[in-house]
C-alpha cells in the first residue's frame, strides 16, 4: 500500500479494525521473511516485532505510527477500509482500411 492512501485510512481508522488487521496478518502471512514495504532492510518477521508484537487497542497511537502499521500490513485490512483504485480503460482506437 502506497504512504498517501496508508495515511489516509490512519486518519479514521479504529484500534478494533486495527487488531482485527494484526489477527489477519498473523494467520494469512505464510512467508515472515518477505522484505518489508516499510524499511528495506527488515523482514516481515522483523516488522511485525517492531509494529504488531505488543499492539493494545486502549493505547492511543500516533498517526504516523499507525500509517506504518497499514503500509506494512494494510493487505489484510477489513474490506470496509481498503481504497478501491480505478483502473482506466483504453477506449479501442477507431479503425478504417485504407481506401486505394
Amino acid at each position: 500500500m502506497n504512504r498517501n492512501d496508508a495515511r489516509k485510512i490512519a486518519e479514521v481508522i479504529t484500534p478494533d479494525q486495527l487488531k482485527q488487521m494484526f489477527d489477519n496478518a498473523k494467520a494469512q502471512i505464510r512467508d515472515w521473511t518477505e522484505v518489508s514495504c516499510v524499511n528495506n532492510g527488515l523482514t516481515k518477521g522483523v516488522a511485525w516485532n517492531i509494529l504488531a508484537k505488543d499492539f493494545h487497542p486502549d493505547t492511543n497511537y500516533t498517526v504516523l505510527a499507525k500509517t506504518n502499521m497499514i503500509r506494512e500490513f494494510g493487505k489484510y485490512l477489513p474490506d470496509e477500509l481498503k481504497v478501491q483504485h480505478w483502473k482506466r480503460v483504453k477506449p479501442s482506437p477507431m479503425h478504417q482500411d485504407p481506401i486505394f
